[in-house]
């Protein structure tokens, strides 16, 4: 078995990236995350679905790939460019571009929760985190990626990263597993309690 040979790309995955080499953004998700995205994604069918930081829809891209006809995908995007690729790539319905402020739109959402939340931006991650746990069903997935050292980190976000792992580890609120795997992955899933 090899894992660094990933199938089931989805359909605008390749122009999306092309659009994206184009842009100069360089934080976009890997193939493996994206994999392993949609297979949670699948899990949960008829689901309502956060992502926080679409950039241009490589990881939405894989978000819709793994939904079903009843699951709704709301991702905020606070960079109108990144997100006009996305929007282009992908006309679906059963997603909601939101272009806004990560931290203003945590703070103001009063919609129903979320049985997934990929928290791929500041806010919702290292910012925020209460408050977008706060907006997860009970055995919602939370799932980051990026916990491994990046080529683009800028200076002390790796002592950031650590203190956030270990918060995470503290908690008793969810149940953790972190997998040093594709760009350093934590899956967590908020108790039932």
């Amino acid at each position: 078995m090899t894992d660094n040979i990933v199938k089931d790309i989805p359909a605008r995955y390749a122009a999306i990236a092309l659009k994206t080499k184009a842009l100069g953004f360089d934080m976009p998700s890997d193939l493996q995350t994206g994999s392993l995205l949609k297979t949670l994604v699948a899990s949960k069918p008829g689901g309502r679905i956060l992502e926080l930081g679409t950039g241009t829809g490589l990881g939405t891209s894989w978000i819709l790939s793994g939904m079903d006809n009843r699951a709704q995908l709301i991702t905020v995007e606070n960079n109108g460019l990144l997100l006009a690729v996305a929007q282009e790539q992908l006309p679906d319905t059963r997603v909601q571009f939101v272009c806004a402020d990560g931290y203003e739109w945590i703070n103001s959402y009063k919609g129903e929760s979320f049985d997934l939340i990929f928290a791929d931006a500041m806010p919702g991650k290292y910012d925020l985190f209460e408050e977008t746990v706060a907006l997860l069903n009970p055995g919602g997935i939370y799932f980051i990626d990026d916990m491994l050292p990046q080529p683009n980190w800028p200076e002390g976000h790796a002592e950031r990263v650590g203190d956030f792992i270990k918060m995470l580890e503290q908690r008793r609120d969810v149940i953790l597993t972190k997998l040093a795997w594709s760009t350093g992955i934590i899956i967590a899933i908020k108790n039932k309690k």
